[in-house]
Formats: C-alpha cells, structure tokens, sequence
C-alpha cells in the first residue's frame, strides 16, 4: 500500500516498506523505507511523509481494507483464491490495497 504511492508521487522508482509488530502495541514498533538507490528525495523524507499520511495500527488497517468483510462479499473463497493466485490475478484487480489514491495530494 504505501510503497505503491511513494512510486506514484514520484518519490522513488522502487520502494519497500518494512513494518514490524510486537504483541500488546496497535502501532508498529518499526518502520523502515528501502529504496534501493532509486529515491528522488531523502528515505527519512519519504518516511515522514508516510508516518503522517498512513495509519499504520492494526486495527486502522484491517478497518480501511474492510479485511472483516472482504471474505464474505467474495463468496468464492477470497483468501484461498489469494493464497494460489497472488494479487494479480483477474479477480483482484481491484484490491483496496492495490490503490495509489495518496500518491498526489498527500505525499508531495
């Protein structure tokens, strides 16, 4: 998700974003921004940006991703169909974390 809209807005030609968890915090314990050279502005830059655009705790998560629903509006068997095909399948085109929608206005 957030890696999709640092290379949207242009930010980087390739970007990874490693979040880590621990047990008993809803936010991340970790955040680390991996361009790989391909960085057009700083990665404490970008992960600045990201900290203030994304809402990385888990239950802000699983809420905009709508991960309690998503399996019941895809009757034929959401996570298996994701587990065997990936994101690129025909059927997951639109996937909520596929979306660049913060790519312009928010991480410029």
């Amino acid at each position: 998700m957030p890696q999709k809209n640092v290379v949207a807005a242009g930010l980087a030609d390739e970007c990874e974003v490693q979040l880590s968890y621990s047990l008993g915090h809803a936010k991340p314990v970790s955040i680390q921004v991996q361009t790989f050279g391909t960085g057009k502005v700083e990665e404490d830059t970008i992960l600045q940006r990201l900290e203030a655009n994304f809402d990385f705790r888990l239950g802000s998560i699983i809420r905009e991703f709508n991960l309690r629903h998503l399996p019941g509006e895809n009757k034929a068997g959401f996570y298996r169909k994701l587990a065997v095909h990936g994101q690129l399948g025909k059927s997951f085109a639109e996937l909520p974390w596929e979306k660049t929608d913060r790519a312009e206005e928010r991480l410029r």
